[in-house]
C-alpha cells in the first residue's frame, strides 16, 4: 500500500488516525487502519449455504475460514463479477475476521480533525458510517465494521459458519 499525505482526525495521533482507502465503482470508501489486517489479491470464493444475502461466500486464508462480505449490496451498488484485479480487504470486527471484496485499494491516509466530520452529523441513521473526510479531490466515507452487519445478519452468519 502506498502512503498518501492527506490528514484526518479522531483524537489522538497514531494508528487510530489512519484510514485505508479503497475503491468501489469509482467511489472512495475507508476503514480505520486499526481494523485492517491485510490486503490480498482476490482468490476463489466458496459458497456458504444459509449465509445472509450480504455474504458472497468464504475463503481459506492460511487455514482460517473467513466470510467474504459483499459491500456492493450494502451500498446499493450494481452487482458485478469480481475481476482478477479485485482485492480482499481482510479486517477484524469485534466478533470475527471478515474479507471485504473491493475493486482496488488506494492506500493509507493519515490525519487531523480539520477536514473530518463525524458520521452522525451527516448521516444520522447510517450507524456504519463513522465519518467523512474532505480531501482536495472529493469525499471519503469512513465505515465502522462493528456496525456493518445487522444483528440478524450477524446471527445468521454465526450459524452458517458453525461446522455441521
Amino acid at each position: 500500500m502506498e502512503t498518501q499525505a492527506h490528514t484526518f482526525g479522531f483524537g489522538t495521533s497514531g494508528i487510530s488516525d489512519k484510514i485505508v482507502v479503497f475503491i468501489l465503482e469509482a467511489m472512495r470508501y475507508a476503514l480505520r487502519l486499526s481494523s485492517v489486517e491485510r490486503i490480498v489479491r482476490i482468490v476463489e470464493i466458496s459458497a456458504l449455504p444459509k449465509a445472509p444475502e450480504i455474504v458472497l461466500g468464504i475463503v481459506n486464508l492460511r487455514g482460517e475460514i473467513i466470510p467474504v462480505i459483499n459491500i456492493r449490496k450494502r451500498f446499493r451498488l450494481a452487482e458485478r463479477d469480481l475481476a482478477l484485479s479485485s482485492h480482499l480487504l481482510i479486517a477484524r470486527t469485534t466478533h470475527r475476521r471478515v474479507a471485504l471484496a473491493v475493486d482496488s485499494v488506494i492506500g493509507v491516509i493519515e490525519g487531523s480533525s480539520e477536514n473530518t466530520t463525524a458520521g452522525e452529523n451527516i448521516l444520522p441513521r447510517m450507524d456504519y458510517v463513522q465519518g467523512v473526510v474532505r480531501l482536495g479531490d472529493g469525499l471519503v466515507l469512513i465505515h465502522d465494521l462493528d456496525t456493518f452487519l445487522s444483528l440478524e445478519e450477524e446471527n445468521t452468519l454465526e450459524l452458517a459458519m458453525k461446522p455441521n
